[in-house]
């Protein structure tokens, strides 16, 4: 394995994954993954999850190790071997999502983006495999880390929607939960208890300017405030962006 990290920027011309020469060729008992955990807050019995943190505007993601080494872009047929591998694939997806403020991934992109793309080992990780990872930080197994963002409309309730309906994920780099207490402590620090903001002042304005939910789907920032709803800590008037949001 690469002892030196790397840095893949956005710019570079993503390129297809090619079949894994004799060289590259994973092996169920002779494949090492990287064996460092995260630091982890997840509950008791669910996947490591690592703990990310935004990063300064203008500043460079800088991959782990792993994203050099190129029987990582091939889920492994050994289970051991495969749980640790979408735990790392779950660890990464966070970080790169936290550092660019990413708060959801479309499946019609991700194959070509540098994020499941290493073009100096010409290696990417294919979108079967890239829907099976997303659907691993889906599940409990996964810690809840991503949910499929529900399709609107007549075709949510069609039943040929199928895998048409997991077109786009949103990435938990925080939980719903987590946000909320985010929310809620900015709301408190600044005094603003028993104010109105409208969704609009909370994704956008210049007051929240710097906080790391500023750009979240209005869709995604109204579940964080529904689980405020439910804690009795907050009230939602309004169904639109200009809805209005009391705190208690």
């Amino acid at each position: 394995m690469p002892a030196s990290l790397i840095n893949v920027h956005h710019s570079r011309t993503c390129v297809p994954s090619t079949a894994p020469t004799d060289a590259y060729a994973p092996s169920t008992s002779t494949l090492s993954i990287p064996t460092s955990t995260p630091t982890s807050t997840s509950p008791p019995g669910s996947t490591p999850t690592a703990q990310p943190t935004t990063a300064p505007a203008g500043t460079t993601f800088v991959f782990p190790p792993h994203h050099s080494f190129p029987p990582f872009y091939t889920l492994q047929p050994n289970l051991s071997t495969l749980s640790r591998q979408l735990s790392l694939w779950s660890s990464l997806i966070q970080s790169y999502c936290s550092h660019h403020r990413l708060f959801r991934l479309s499946l019609s992109s991700a194959a070509t983006s540098p994020l499941f793309t290493n073009t100096r080992i010409n290696r990417s990780l294919d979108l079967l495999s890239i829907r099976r990872v997303l659907e691993h930080m889906a599940s409990a197994e996964g810690g809840r880390r991503a949910e499929w963002v529900p399709l609107s409309g007549a075709k949510s309730r069609s039943r040929d929607a199928g895998e048409e309906s997991k077109s786009a994920i949103w990435i938990y780099w925080r939980r719903p939960e987590e946000w909320a207490d985010a929310i809620y402590g900015w709301v408190d620090g600044t005094g603003q208890k028993g104010a109105v903001l409208t969704v609009y002042e909370l994704r956008e304005s210049d007051a929240v300017s710097g906080q790391e939910w500023v750009g979240m789907d209005e869709e995604l920032l109204r579940r964080c405030l529904d689980v405020l709803v439910k804690r009795g800590k907050a009230q939602v008037f309004g169904a639109d962006e200009g809805a209005g949001v009391k705190f208690f």
